[in-house]
C-alpha cells in the first residue's frame, strides 16, 4: 500500500513539474515571438525624422511620432503626479493605522477589486466626469484615467512592503522621542525603499501601453501637445491603434509598428528596472 502511494506521488510529481516546464516554455515563446515581430516590422521606420516629426496625415513627407512620445510622456507624468502621492498615502494608512482594523480590511477589498476593474470601465467614468461636462478630450483627462489605474497599485504595493518592515525599526525611533509620521518617513520609508520604487515602476509600466481609457479622454491629434488641459492630446498608444486600423496605408502600419516598438522597449525597461531593483535589495537583505 505504502509502495503504491509512493509511486503515485512520484508520478504526481513528474506530471506537475512537466506540466509547468511546459507552460513556461510556450510563455517564453509567445514572448520571444511577438519580440521578434514587433521588432523585424518596427525597425523599418526608425530614422532621425520618425523620432523629432511630429505625425502628420497620409502623403505629407517625413511624418513622425514625436509629438504623440511627447504626449505620452505628459499624460504618464500627470497620472504619476496624481496617482503615486495619493497611492503612497494610502497605503501607509493601510499599513500604520488600518492594520488589523476592518476599515483597513475594506479598503484592502476594494483596491484589489480596482486593481480588476477592465481599463475601459475607467475611461469611460472619466468620459463622464471630465470630458462629457467639459464638453471637450484633454491630456489631463488621460492622465486622471491612468492614475484612477495606478493608485490601487501603489496602495496594495506600498502596504505589503510598509509591513515588511521590522516593528523593531519602529519602536527604537519611538522610544528616542520620534514623533510617529517623522518615523514613518524617515526610518519605515527608508527600509523599505526599494520596494517602494519597484511599485511606482510596476504601476507605470502598467498603465504605459493603455489604449482604451485615452480613446476616452486624451483621444489624439497631429499636432503638439500645448494645451493639454483643454485639447485632445497626441499619444503613442492612440497612435498605434489609428495607423494600424484606422488607416488602408502600408507607410501608415510601418509607422505604427514603429511606434509599437518603442512602447514595447519602454515598458521592458521598466520591468527589467523593477527586477533589478528588487534583486538589489534581496541581496542587500541578505
Amino acid at each position: 500500500m505504502k509502495s503504491r502511494s509512493l509511486i503515485l506521488r512520484k508520478t504526481s510529481d513528474k506530471v506537475v513539474k512537466a506540466v509547468s516546464i511546459l507552460a513556461a516554455f510556450f510563455g517564453v515563446f509567445f514572448l520571444a515571438w511577438i519580440m521578434f515581430t514587433v521588432l523585424k516590422f518596427g525597425f523599418k521606420s526608425f530614422s532621425l525624422s520618425f523620432l523629432i516629426e511630429p505625425t502628420k496625415p497620409y502623403g505629407v513627407a517625413d511624418g513622425g511620432i514625436a509629438n504623440a512620445l511627447l504626449g505620452t510622456l505628459l499624460i504618464t507624468f500627470g497620472a504619476s503626479a496624481l496617482g503615486v502621492p495619493l497611492g503612497l498615502l494610502g497605503g501607509v494608512y493601510l499599513s500604520e493605522f488600518a492594520k488589523n482594523s476592518k476599515k483597513g480590511n475594506i479598503i484592502r477589498f476594494s483596491a484589489n477589486v480596482m486593481m480588476g476593474i477592465p481599463s475601459i470601465i475607467v475611461g469611460l467614468f472619466v468620459y463622464t466626469l471630465l470630458v462629457y461636462t467639459t464638453k471637450s478630450f484633454s491630456g489631463f483627462a488621460g492622465s486622471v484615467a491612468l492614475a484612477i489605474i495606478m493608485f490601487p497599485i501603489v496602495v496594495r504595493t506600498t502596504d505589503d512592503m510598509l509591513s515588511m518592515v521590522p516593528n523593531s525599526l519602529r519602536e527604537s525611533a519611538l522610544a528616542l522621542g520620534s514623533s510617529r509620521w517623522r518615523t514613518t518617513l524617515s526610518i519605515v520609508f527608508r527600509a523599505a525603499k526599494s520596494g517602494l520604487i519597484t511599485g511606482v515602476l510596476l504601476s507605470v509600466a502598467r498603465v504605459s501601453g493603455e489604449t482604451a481609457p485615452l480613446l476616452f479622454t486624451a483621444l489624439w491629434s497631429d499636432s503638439w501637445p500645448t494645451s493639454y488641459f483643454t485639447q485632445p492630446t497626441a499619444n503613442l498608444t492612440v497612435t498605434i491603434t489609428e495607423y494600424a486600423t484606422n488607416s488602408p496605408f502600408e507607410q501608415m502600419h510601418i509607422k505604427a509598428w514603429g511606434a509599437a516598438l518603442l512602447v514595447t522597449l519602454v515598458v521592458l525597461m521598466l520591468n527589467i528596472a523593477c527586477r533589478i531593483i528588487f534583486m538589489e535589495a534581496k541581496h542587500a537583505r541578505k
